[in-house]
């Protein structure tokens, strides 16, 4: 795993805005202002498989902690209401479908990937990992190669939801308060990758969602069947729809699905090493202390954490399906600043 300068395209501000103009069917300069390819990572194919692998084991216990947590009726912990927590146990009991995640990862070629953070519902970045990167590889550097399937494994994933829906139109919600509409491309991106599986999309911000007193409703008064929301659980069980969403009589299906707020929850971390003691991907934790979590890999002096994704499969299981790289000016990615394309060597 290497870090290498790397000359910009030339118009690459405008090429990155248009792309988000494409998603967000506006002009929506800052939205993917974090975009930076004066430099690439490189990977070697055994440290993508590393990854790869690493990415579906931590996938997999997460879910197994998600069961246990149902199982064990350990609410409190997880910070679940009382009242919210049967819908979360109908949501994991009925296989509820999911779509995506993103799991942050402490990587520097040489150690275990280990977890830093489960992006279970609302991810970053997913736009830059799926699509600019892509491109940049096809007008930079045609010839090498990257890991990154996430585009069509979110159109299998969509198919794969698709066959579960009577009703074949998803809503799609987004937070339209975000000063930088990052989540506004995002949701149009993932909207055009659920039209590419044959779905109808109706975007829609979050705030425009109605209850008429028996359903959701958009703007025109039409129920909602299936949203897909870019806006996370741990807000929805906290205002004031949030019973009606999670109601039993309400026939709507929410995605991600509500079970994603046991992974939302940084109690997941010390049951994650309760359960799996000495993994070799995880940092040690305890619910009673901070996890022992060391800075973050330095390359060049930045530091970075290894966004991998997480995309269901046409069966409905989440695979690993590529990743990116995330720089922080701080030594933890509170201090997200950058994202960064790669390439893998063969």
């Amino acid at each position: 795993m290497q870090r290498i300068a790397s000359a910009p395209r030339a118009g690459w501000q405008d090429t990155i805005r248009e792309q988000a103009l494409v998603y967000a069917e506006a002009d929506v300069p800052r939205a993917l202002g974090r975009w930076d390819e004066s430099a690439c990572y490189v990977l070697t194919l055994s440290e993508v498989r590393a990854l790869e692998a690493a990415t579906e084991e931590l996938h997999g216990l997460c879910v197994a902690a998600a069961r246990h947590v149902v199982t064990n009726a350990r609410w409190a912990e997880f910070g679940i209401p009382d009242w919210a927590a049967p819908a979360v146990r109908r949501s994991l009991a009925s296989g509820a479908p999911s779509l995506y995640g993103c799991l942050d990862l402490w990587y520097d070629g040489t150690s275990p990937p280990k977890l830093l953070e489960y992006h279970p519902d609302t991810p970053p970045a997913l736009v830059e990992a799926a699509i600019c990167q892509w491109y940049w590889l096809e007008q930079t550097r045609p010839d090498e190669d990257q890991w990154n399937q996430i585009h069509e494994r979110l159109v299998t994933g969509w198919h794969a939801i698709a066959t579960r829906l009577g009703e074949k139109t998803i809503h799609c919600g987004w937070s339209d308060v975000e000063p930088a509409d990052a989540d506004r491309v995002m949701i149009g991106y993932l909207a055009e990758t659920a039209r590419q599986a044959g779905l109808t999309v109706h975007p829609l911000p979050m705030r425009a969602i109605g209850w008429d007193g028996a359903r959701f409703v958009d703007e025109q008064g039409e129920p909602i069947f299936t949203c897909f929301k870019l806006y996370p659980w741990s807000w929805m069980v906290r205002e004031p729809y949030g019973a009606f969403a999670l109601a039993e009589t309400n026939p709507i299906t929410w995605l991600e699905p509500a079970w994603k707020l046991l992974l939302s929850s940084p109690a997941l971390y010390p049951l994650l090493w309760e359960l799996n003691p000495g993994h070799p991907n995880l940092w040690p934790a305890a619910a009673d202390r901070p996890r022992e979590v060391p800075p973050l890999p330095t390359f060049d002096g930045q530091s970075v954490a290894v966004s991998s994704w997480v995309v269901s499969d046409a069966v409905g299981r989440g695979r690993a399906a590529g990743v990116g790289f995330r720089e922080s000016t701080a030594p933890t990615m509170a201090g997200y600043a950058r994202f960064l394309p790669h390439v893998v060597t063969r």
